[in-house]
């Protein structure tokens, strides 16, 4: 973890002491704040959240790189996976669930034009207004022509049918976080201490004790003293309104994690938040309110079990770099190396050992796919699934 973080604009020390002081103010009103609260505030606040707040997030002058910021190769794979599911479907759409900058958005339009595959519709599921407006100036730069095609929606759309698509969506859902104590689950959260912000525990809600107690019966041990990690409670009713929206498709899940029984493995004792800031990355996630990133891993083995629960079928789970050449990766890279100079090959070939390099995203990204009424496999599973590891 990198503890030398640039110093905050004046700006943003503005907008964190007011986010501060809110979090203080619903403290008073409740004596405890349990962190997913907490992370709620930090990333969605109106007005003051992460994502809510008017300012650079993803690529070289944002906080963090994505895989589609890092290079349109990443786009160009996933069309090659969205191409053969569009044309079982026929009349069908894709939604993006939370498309960052929109690059992905145009880099994939783009390629499903050119094996004249486009959607009937792109949405776009973004409920930052800052957001829209910076996806909508991308697609005005990289694809004008396809921008009619484009919509914006804030909440589920009805009897959908098509493609969804969820890269790094997952992690930044406000998640719980436990610390066992004594054998007991204890739920941590924010007090106040003469006007200062601590954190503290209390005994666990019957939710989050009732979820902890589940995950255990998956492990071999029971998770040692002092153990502390996170569990997402949102997700059964994400896909209950996911599948209540999807009437027939495909969803694509990208995302760094594990499966239960490397999540809470006992080296990672101390849990899987990081924070993101300037491209440095920490784990303190109660200082810089709002103004930098606060994510968590994804426990795939919860998302299967409540995407089953609500009507999902597994396609199949996979490492980035396994997903990304089962839809031609390689292809790719030779299409898009043909008549660069030596600086370009350079960079291409940079691009794409981040992508799939198991120290980069390789491995530590995985790709869950899931369906409702498909008849056809998906190819980004084709080989080398490890659905066996859930």
């Amino acid at each position: 973890m990198d503890s030398e973080l640039p110093e905050l604009s004046a700006a943003e020390q503005e907008r964190s002491d007011a986010l501060q002081t809110r979090l203080k103010e619903n403290i008073t009103a409740q004596s405890f704040l349990p962190f997913s609260d907490v992370m709620q505030s930090v990333l969605y606040e109106p007005e003051l959240g992460y994502y809510v707040a008017g300012a650079e997030k993803f690529g070289a002058q944002g906080d963090f790189v994505t895989a589609p910021e890092l290079s349109p190769l990443f786009a160009r794979a996933l069309a090659r996976q969205c191409q053969p599911v569009l044309q079982e479907l026929g009349e069908a759409e894709i939604l993006e669930l939370g498309a960052g900058s929109g690059k992905m958005a145009a880099d994939l339009l783009l390629e499903l034009e050119r094996l004249d595959c486009l959607p009937l519709r792109y949405a776009i599921l973004e409920l930052s207004a800052e957001l829209q407006q910076r996806q909508r100036e991308t697609l005005l730069q990289k694809a004008p022509h396809l921008l009619d095609r484009v919509v914006w929606l804030q909440r589920w759309p009805d009897g959908f049918v098509g493609l969804l698509l969820a890269n790094e969506v997952l992690d930044a859902m406000p998640v719980e976080r436990f610390k066992i104590v004594d054998a007991e689950v204890r739920q941590l959260g924010l007090v106040l201490e003469e006007d200062e912000l601590k954190e503290a525990h209390r005994p666990a809600p019957l939710p989050l004790k009732e979820a902890v107690e589940r995950l255990q019966a998956d492990l071999e041990a029971p998770l040692a003293e002092g153990f502390c990690s996170e569990v997402n409670l949102q997700l059964e009713g994400w896909f209950i309104g996911l599948s209540a929206a999807l009437q027939k498709g495909a969803l694509l899940l990208i995302d760094y994690g594990y499966a239960r029984r490397e999540f809470y493995q006992p080296e990672r004792s101390a849990g899987t938040l990081s924070c993101f800031y300037r491209h440095r990355v920490h784990d303190d996630p109660y200082q810089r309110f709002g103004v930098q990133d606060v994510t968590a891993s994804v426990e795939f083995t919860a998302v299967i079990e409540a995407a089953s629960a609500a009507g999902f079928e597994l396609e199949g789970y996979a490492t980035q770099a396994t997903f990304l050449f089962n839809n031609q990766l390689d292809q790719l890279v030779e299409r898009a190396a043909q008549g660069l100079d030596k600086m370009a090959l350079l960079k291409l070939s940079q691009a794409v050992k981040t992508l799939t390099l198991p120290s980069e995203m390789g491995e530590r990204f995985k790709v869950m796919g899931l369906s409702k009424g498909l008849t056809q496999h998906l190819q980004g599973f084709s080989h080398n699934d490890i659905s066996r590891r859930l």
